[in-house]
């Protein structure tokens, strides 16, 4: 393939091959520094707001809503303290992310093209946005409607105190199903871009991805409608936000076009 002056064109990855050793030292060391971030942010949690204060804060939602002045329980002996752990590490892997998917950033960057770092860059940030915004979403609003909705249904002569392991298993189901139901931009836009679908298959398949989503929504959350409209309009939403953000991204992320061989 020649350049514009006709001379052959120069790849742009050429001269950065290294050895196979020193890729593994190299994802050696960053291994090391996303495991020191995540260290870090979890021994700044411990000290404050402390694991005790982050399940406080985890728990106000549903503690906020049980009738009667009603807390949860413990059930196991070890429970008290293994929860709250639990809780506070879990906080520091996701207060450390922007750090760890710098780091798995920086060790594949190197061997991307340029077309290539324009496609993926803006997917691992926005990935990340969208994974938080769904976090939050859930906890500032699914959470608040969910229990108030089940606690309106709690018998007068019932004392709703639900044990904190089975409370911390609901939370953490709760919170990836949103997480992850906040990522169908990004999966949209990498399905069009890798050509597994077109933007006309896309608008297409609206109307069935509205049954898909009640139906994902209906699986993934608990039995109630509250929680199931909850997960599932933003599912319908992003869906076209999606086909939306692939259209950019197809039209800025193309290779080069390799000019045809000569005659």
């Amino acid at each position: 393939m020649k350049n514009a002056s006709g001379g052959p064109e120069r790849d742009e990855l050429e001269g950065t091959e290294q050895p196979f050793v020193s890729h593994l030292i190299e994802l050696r060391d960053r291994l090391i520094r996303a495991c020191i971030a995540v260290g870090v942010c979890f021994a700044a949690l411990s000290f404050w707001p402390g694991p005790a204060g982050l399940y406080d804060l985890l728990a106000a939602p549903l503690v906020a809503n049980m009738p009667h002045g009603g807390t949860l329980i413990a059930t196991s002996v070890i429970s008290p303290f293994l929860v709250p752990l639990k809780i506070t590490l879990m906080a520091a892997f996701l207060l450390a992310l922007p750090v760890v998917l710098y780091q798995a950033w920086a060790f594949v960057a190197p061997g991307l093209y340029l077309h290539e770092k324009k496609l993926v860059l803006p997917l691992v940030v926005s990935s990340t946005v969208l994974f938080f915004l769904g976090i939050a979403f859930c906890y500032f609003f699914v959470f608040k409607q969910v229990f108030r909705f089940i606690q309106g249904f709690a018998p007068t002569s019932v004392s709703a105190m639900p044990d904190i392991e089975a409370y911390l298993s609901f939370v953490l189901t709760m919170f990836i199903a949103f997480g992850a139901a906040f990522e169908v931009p990004v999966v949209v836009v990498v399905l069009a871009r890798l050509g597994m679908v077109s933007i006309e298959k896309l608008r297409a398949f609206r109307s069935y991805f509205i049954v898909l989503a009640f139906i994902i929504a209906a699986v993934l959350t608990p039995p109630d409608v509250v929680s199931q409209l909850a997960l599932a309009v933003p599912m319908v939403l992003l869906y076209e936000v999606g086909i939306w953000a692939a259209q950019i991204f197809i039209r800025h992320t193309q290779p080069p076009d390799e000019e045809p061989p000569a005659a």
